[in-house]
């Protein structure tokens, strides 16, 4: 082709505005790349009325395809959907492409190119349009004149990322116009083609962008599906979430193995190890097991095609009878502990590429190709390759899978040690109730048989009261005097065995020896039991199939048998049975000689009465110390967690208070060279009286140290709060020892401040607190605090209560006789019994002069006669404030021994009902999940049986709760004593 810059007419003009206002209208109009291109082919050939106009992309392996192409009534074949190798286009062509961004005009005719770049190789600049004319390479010529083409112009397109400036374009492919005569292009036109080029590079640009939206778009809806999925606990979707990865991933199988448990989910396609290798499960393989031992955490490994690892080379076999190839794997570490390992699998598939002409590889490089002939190449055994941003989806799944892993193991764990810990009571209970259970019939059936000193009816009583309880089909009793079954019960119509006498020879002196010294003989199965012929004979003419024996003894002497028949079927004799048969035999040895041992058998009911109520005594041990240990694993979970907050806030807050002063004084010694400057340079620069106007100067000056004083304010406040949380914890003081109780109180008020301020529907709670002098008290610190902490957080509950009951209408005190004040519901302190610390004249006064109230120096001994006396005492020290408040006061007794704490709230008060029970462990009157019932009674605990000390409570419906607690100064020797045990 021949270049020229003539432009005679103006309509061509007009004809190229034309086409580049289409082709920009068109690409930003659509979001599909591939219309774009094919209307861009179509456009520039009617714009140039060539023959064919195709635009060329090239791949990764710097070959190309023809992906879009527009052609003029077939002059020439068609190369549409043609794969061209990369020895079709040289190096150093692709380089000026991309550097120079050359434009390329052939003019086959006359054996000459043009070459036009549109920038500088070495500088970049931009550069004139210039065209340089030198002679066509021959193979270019063979080339081109095999196509069929006489005349082609080439103009490349460039990718650039519009997000990274600084990133360099790559050559994604070329616009190219093939006619088949000669053709001259005109230097308009090709400005007019660089322009179009351009706009699809930018097209291309948008569609990367758009394809890598919508990708990081599936990603993240992924992990939203896959996170929903492994936080459901307890019922973590392992599967469905391997499903969902697996889908995510257009992979046709895969698995998650757990390490600890040795569980494995699978879903799809999935590998099976041969059995020469002699494991069923490819992840406890010795060789994957050190693979994974060997990668880093955080590491994904991937390949395209396993077969070609050498360290899969013998797993590699489990894998033969299936379709897959591409591999992910994903190992899981918690905290650097490997926890399993997520698979992924890709099949293999086929590709057809379909080349223009047969491409020789021995004659690539010396002769050009000159046929065009469409060959089809077929590849087999291929697989996906693993793109940067799946990779990236992969670390973000390995964090949510390894975390939800990891809760879930903990809590089957804690599941396991709680249906441990709940199996353990459950067995202990069922032992003790069925011990407590057999005690009480034993004790019924002894009572039936000691109604009589009949020795006849006594024996009856006995048979008659023995088979219920064994079930049994005949019970009798073998007297050895008489060597006969003197008396029997029967149940059914087996026959009778009253009078007969045992055969001599079947039972010699060595059986009486032998019950004489307490032997007990249960026979399971008459048939098969070691027995003489003689004995299962007797026994088998008795319809017997299994019995048991147990000896009547009087003292030293034998008196009888008592036996057990079972004649239905041979039976199992169980040793609940075989003991409550032996007992029942010594209560028939007691009841044949109660007349002469009446005395020794009250002894034994005695002691049967007292095993029954230690049997209760321990169940209900046990229920306390259940009790207890819930509310201690609570209690140091909470002192742990707000130790390690204060701890963690502590540092950077002593970092940011000990550099505030330095702060403050470097600024006020800038400030102050500032004023220097002022006073001895009153007119400045322009510039610097421009920008002293901007920042508004003066207001700087006067505000900056305000700020710096308001961060001091801050640090101070924040670090009164870490001191609060690490004295209200007072894990380094589980020790009994000397603490000020009204640091406690406040560091607990502290803590509970959120909830004594006033928000949108509720008014703040009012706070009076009324110290006395008191010394430090001799007491565990933290289990103080944890009683202070249940009744405050319990009167706010009442106050809140009642509060929202007034705002909504139903608030009137006459409902409260039914909705006792929450105080009493979960807290646990009493009012001191000893009314000599109370005085009736000086009780506490509430009200807007409550501040300056006293505590009560006692309180008359005659309160203490009976209840209306204590509900007196309650009216006359129930708050009467209108608005929700809390009273604290503290005082020392008369006698300097004791301190007393009083705290009481104004809220709906309690039934004489409902108090009676405060103290009981699990009741409670909040709705379900808003209390234990465990407050109050371990607080009682607390007081009562850790410090010695009293706690009572008065309360009236719609007059308030007081609490009264009552602590020695000093613990006494004995409390110390068994704290310390």
């Amino acid at each position: 082709m021949t270049f020229t810059d003539k432009l005679n007419e103006l309509q061509p003009s007009l004809d190229q505005e034309s086409l580049l206002h289409r082709m920009i209208k068109h690409i930003r109009r659509s979001l599909d790349l591939q219309e774009i291109l094919t209307t861009t082919a179509s456009q520039v050939r009617l714009f140039l009325d060539v023959d064919r106009v195709k635009i060329y992309r090239f791949d990764a392996d710097d070959s190309g395809e023809v992906i879009a192409e527009s052609i003029h009534e077939h002059r020439l074949p068609s190369l549409l959907g043609q794969c061209f190798p990369a020895d079709d286009i040289p190096q150093e062509a692709r380089d000026m492409f991309l550097l120079a961004q050359q434009r390329s005009i052939v003019d086959v005719v006359n054996q000459k190119i043009g070459l036009s770049p549109l920038q500088s190789k070495e500088t970049g600049k931009r550069l004139q349009t210039n065209i340089y004319y030198r002679q066509v390479d021959p193979c270019h010529l063979l080339y081109l004149n095999a196509m069929g083409v006489q005349s082609s112009l080439i103009v490349p397109i460039l990718d650039s990322d519009p997000q990274e400036q600084s990133a360099k374009p790559k050559l994604w492919g070329l616009l190219v116009c093939h006619h088949s005569e000669p053709r001259k292009i005109l230097k308009r036109e090709l400005k007019v083609l660089q322009q179009v080029t351009d706009q699809v590079g930018s097209a291309i640009a948008q569609s990367n962008l758009l394809t890598a939206a919508r990708t990081k778009q599936e990603q993240e809806a992924t992990i939203n599906r896959v996170t929903t999925l492994l936080h459901k606990l307890p019922t973590i979707q392992l599967q469905a979430a391997l499903k969902e990865v697996i889908t995510a991933f257009a992979g046709i199988g895969g698995r998650l193995y757990i390490e600890q448990s040795r569980e494995l989910y699978t879903w799809g396609d999935q590998p099976t190890l041969p059995y020469e290798l002699d494991n069923s499960i490819i992840e406890q393989h010795p060789i994957w097991q050190k693979w994974m031992a060997e990668c880093k955490q955080g590491n994904i490994w991937t390949t395209a095609d396993l077969y070609k690892e050498p360290h899969l080379r013998v797993l590699a076999l489990a894998f033969r009878s299936t379709q897959i190839r591409g591999l992910m794997v994903i190992p899981l570490h918690y905290r650097e502990k490997f926890i399993g390992v997520l698979s992924i699998f890709r099949s293999e598939f086929k590709t057809e590429i379909l080349w223009a002409g047969r491409c020789d590889q021995n004659r690539r490089q010396l002769l050009p190709q000159l046929s065009f002939e469409l060959w089809r190449e077929q590849r087999k055994g291929q697989a996906a390759e693993w793109k940067p941003e799946e990779i990236l989806l992969a670390q973000a799944l390995y964090e949510h899978f390894s975390m939800a892993i990891q809760q879930q193991q903990m809590y089957k764990q804690v599941q396991s040690l709680n249906a441990n810990l709940e199996l353990r009571v459950q067995e202990q209970t069922a032992e003790l109730e069925k011990s407590l259970l057999l005690t009480k019939l034993l004790k019924q059936v002894t009572e039936h048989i000691r109604r009589t000193l009949d020795l006849q009816t006594t024996l009856q009583t006995i048979v008659r009261e023995v088979r219920p309880l064994l079930n049994s089909d005949r019970v009798l009793i073998f007297q050895l005097k008489n060597k006969s079954v003197i008396v029997e019960e029967i149940n059914g119509n087996w026959q009778s065995v009253l009078g007969v006498n045992a055969p001599p020879e079947c039972f010699p002196d060595e059986y009486t020896r032998l019950y004489c010294q307490g032997r007990i003989r249960a026979i399971d199965n008459v048939s098969t039991a070691s027995l003489t012929d003689c004995h299962r004979e007797f026994l088998q003419s008795l319809q017997v199939q299994a019995n048991l024996i147990v000896p009547i003894s009087m003292g030293v002497e034998l008196w009888g048998l008592l036996i057990a028949h079972e004649c239905k079927a041979p039976r199992n004799w169980q040793d609940a049975e075989i003991d409550l048969l032996q007992q029942l035999g010594d209560q028939a040895a007691i009841a044949i000689q109660q007349a002469q041992l009446y005395e020794q058998t009250c002894d034994a009911e005695t002691e049967a009465r007292n095993q029954a109520t230690q049997l209760e005594h321990t169940l209900h041990q046990l229920q306390e110390t259940q009790t207890k240990l819930i509310q201690t694993e609570k209690m140091s979970g909470l002192g742990q967690l707000v130790a390690g907050v204060a701890h963690e806030i502590n540092n950077p807050v002593n970092f940011i208070y000990g550099n505030l002063c330095h702060a403050s004084d470097y600024s006020e010694q800038l400030l102050e060279i500032l004023r220097l400057y002022q006073r001895h340079y009153p007119y400045p620069h322009n510039e610097i009286h421009t920008a002293i106007e901007a920042i508004d100067f003066e207001f700087l000056i006067e505000d900056l140290p305000k700020i710096i004083t308001s961060m001091q304010v801050g640090t101070d406040r924040i670090r009164s709060i870490v001191l609060s949380l690490r004295n209200f914890s007072r894990l380094d003081e589980a020790e009994n020892k000397r603490v000020d109780l009204h640091e406690g109180i406040d560091n607990t008020l502290l803590i509970l401040q959120h909830r004594l301020k006033a928000n949108a529907g509720f008014p703040r709670i009012e706070v009076i607190k009324n110290y006395g002098n008191i010394p430090q008290v001799e007491c565990y610190a933290g289990q103080m605090n944890q009683v202070f902490m249940n009744i405050l957080s319990n009167a706010i509950d009442a106050l809140v209560m009642e509060t929202e009951d007034w705002r909504l209408g139903t608030g009137d005190k006459g409902d409260k006789e039914n909705n006792p004040s929450p105080i009493l519901r979960q807290s646990s302190v009493q009012v001191p019994n000893d009314a000599s610390y109370f005085n009736s004249g000086n009780l506490p006064k509430f009200g807007a002069d409550s501040a300056a109230s006293t505590l009560p120096e006692a309180v008359p001994t005659s309160l203490r006669a009976s209840e209306a006396s204590v509900t007196t005492l309650g009216k006359a020290l129930a708050p009467q404030c209108s608005m929700p408040t809390i009273h604290i006061s503290t005082k020392i007794s008369a006698d300097n021994s004791r301190l007393l704490i009083s705290i009481s709230d104004n809220g709906p008060g309690m039934t004489q009902e409902v108090k009676k029970r405060i103290f009981d462990p699990f009741y409670t009157t909040k709705p379900v999940g808003k209390g234990t019932g465990l407050g109050l009674a371990i607080s009682y605990q607390i007081i009562v049986e850790k410090h010695g000390g009293i706690m009572e409570c008065i309360s009236e419906p719609g007059k308030g709760t007081e609490f009264w607690i009552e602590i020695p100064i000093k613990a006494p020797a004995t409390i110390s004593s068994n704290m310390e045990d």
